[in-house]
């Protein structure tokens, strides 16, 4: 059950639709800082309380990174085996497209003074475009297509969408990395990587790091893990990756199961996969000497500060991963997707450097610093 305190949640809305069948959730939990804003997810399991313990990760996540807006989340309650009813509807595409709308029609009231939606799991930059035309607010959302554009009062030119499809998390993620590798005295160019997950934010973690000079080991999604300690053949695998195939079929490296893949002598250990990847099962067999969290929450903090008690340099989710949301606010304030990139660099570093330096100096978890940092901007 979700709690109360000092930061929130302000607001708790529940949304049923009895005629779509679409029933869905909107925590708002403080807007000290700006409006709050958190992607929507889309599955069949969500609840309310899952839809506030990520609410409160992104108050912390922006305050974090300085950013003018406060923590929310959404979610809604996406049928495992939905189908559209005929003609009607038409395809799933059809259906999904109805329960955003139907959602951004019940809370149009609260965007954008209060609530900024943007895309989570299962929700892309098309969904984003859909919640903005419901809503009849071009900023109601952000994440939208960088086709879908708008022209602005008194200002040349127009502004843009920009989809979290540009990578803007990865980027941000392999900046951290490249932050906490410094700070731990090693070089980036000399480093060994694993990860674990490779979809969006996998895959361009991936890239900005291989681009940095890292080199990548050990890699997994959902089909299968593989190893190659001398690098992934660059040509060969980023094909691969942009044809979107399975890593179970990849023709190179070595095949790997789950219980080995945590236990590979790698200096940076990257999960961006799913919430509570590493668990009771496998962390006591991790050998990285970094961990950078991609994922939210791919960790619990009882096991966390295990590990940091093993003397794992250890970089939080909402520290690591801040690069969507930061790119949501440049999307917001109508940037290009260069001054974007700009300011996702300049932000993470600047955060990675602040809470791992703290760490550092006082012997403290990193979580608990950053928790400090954020909760002390809130408060004041």
């Amino acid at each position: 059950m979700y709690f109360k305190d000092q930061f929130g949640p302000e607001l708790v809305i529940k949304v049923w639709n009895p005629k779509l069948g679409m029933e869905g959730f909107l925590v708002i939990d403080n807007t000290v800082l700006g409006p709050g804003k958190g992607g929507i997810r889309m599955t069949p399991n969500v609840t309310v309380d899952e839809v506030f313990r990520l609410a409160r990760t992104m108050t912390f996540k922006n305050a974090l990174a300085e950013i003018p807006f406060g923590g929310a989340k959404a979610g809604i309650v996406w049928p495992p085996f939905a189908k559209a009813s005929g003609g009607k509807r038409g395809d799933l595409g059809q259906l999904k497209k109805e329960y955003i709308q139907s959602f951004a029609k019940a809370i149009s009231l609260l965007t954008p003074k209060k609530y900024i939606a943007g895309p989570d799991v299962n929700t892309g930059e098309m969904e984003m475009q859909y919640f903005a035309e419901a809503t009849g607010k071009w900023n109601s959302a952000t994440g939208k297509p960088s086709n879908y554009c708008m022209r602005v009062f008194g200002k040349p030119g127009e502004i843009c969408g920009i989809p979290h499809e540009f990578g803007s998390t990865g980027f941000g993620v392999a900046h951290s990395t490249a932050v906490a590798v410094e700070l731990k005295g090693l070089d980036v160019k000399n480093i060994t990587v694993a990860i674990h997950g490779f979809g969006n934010v996998g895959t361009f973690t991936y890239k900005y790091l291989t681009d940095m000079g890292a080199k990548v080991v050990a890699v997994a999604d959902s089909s299968s893990a593989i190893f190659d300690k001398k690098g992934f053949e660059k040509e060969t695998f980023d094909q691969w990756i942009k044809e979107g195939k399975k890593l179970k079929d990849y023709p190179q490296g070595e095949k790997v199961n789950t219980e080995d893949f945590w236990g590979l002598a790698v200096d940076v250990l990257i999960p961006a996969s799913v919430t509570d990847v590493i668990n009771k099962t496998n962390y006591q067999k991790i050998r990285a000497k970094i961990i950078v969290e991609a994922a939210n929450i791919p960790v619990n903090e009882e096991i966390e500060e295990e590990l940091y008690k093993k003397g794992i340099l250890i970089v939080p989710d909402f520290v690591a991963n801040a690069g969507g949301v930061i790119s949501s606010y440049a999307e917001y304030r109508g940037y290009n997707p260069k001054r974007m990139f700009d300011a996702v660099e300049k932000k993470i570093k600047k955060a990675t450097r602040t809470v791992l330096q703290e760490s550092l100096k006082t012997n403290k978890n990193p979580r608990k610093v950053a928790l400090e940092i954020a909760k002390k901007r809130i408060s004041v």
